[in-house]
């Protein structure tokens, strides 16, 4: 296997909205997509359903990470909603620990959905994580 060809076994997912670039993220999960389907039955067919395709869905996305100084970046995109709202372009890249690119992902039509900050207990020691969920709906294709 070459150099080029290793499979990223740790990456960051760098996410980046209209340009403004939200910082990168330990996990990322929902990336995906779905094909609803329809059943009929056909009248004296008893040994056959159809199933017909009907549209795509996509799962919200999850973002999680350890708090950093970009954490106010993503309070500001959400604080921004309250002046009104335009659906936005969102791109999420896999980085590898060096900052290589892996692969990449556009969102068309993003919409924030919640934000959840870290949670403070001197019972449990544990790294400040805050988590996103965003909204889209589909996929880009970009160079």
């Amino acid at each position: 296997m070459a150099v080029t060809d290793d499979p990223a076994v740790s990456v960051c997912f760098v996410v980046t909205i209209d340009g403004i670039e939200l910082g990168s993220f330990n996990t990322c999960e929902g990336l995906g997509c779905e094909v609803v389907l329809e059943q009929r039955e056909e009248g004296g067919n008893n040994g056959h359903l159809w199933q017909l395709p009907t549209r795509l869905k996509y799962p919200n996305i999850k973002l999680s990470r350890p708090l950093t100084k970009d954490t106010e970046k993503v309070a500001q995109w959400f604080a921004s909603m309250t002046t009104g709202f335009r659906r936005k372009t969102a791109r999420i890249e896999a980085r590898t620990g060096d900052g290589r690119k892996v692969a990449h992902w556009g969102l068309l039509e993003v919409v924030p959905v919640r934000w959840t900050g870290p949670s403070f207990s001197p019972d449990s020691p544990k790294v400040a994580t805050e988590t996103i969920e965003i909204a889209h709906h589909g996929y880009v294709m970009e160079d």
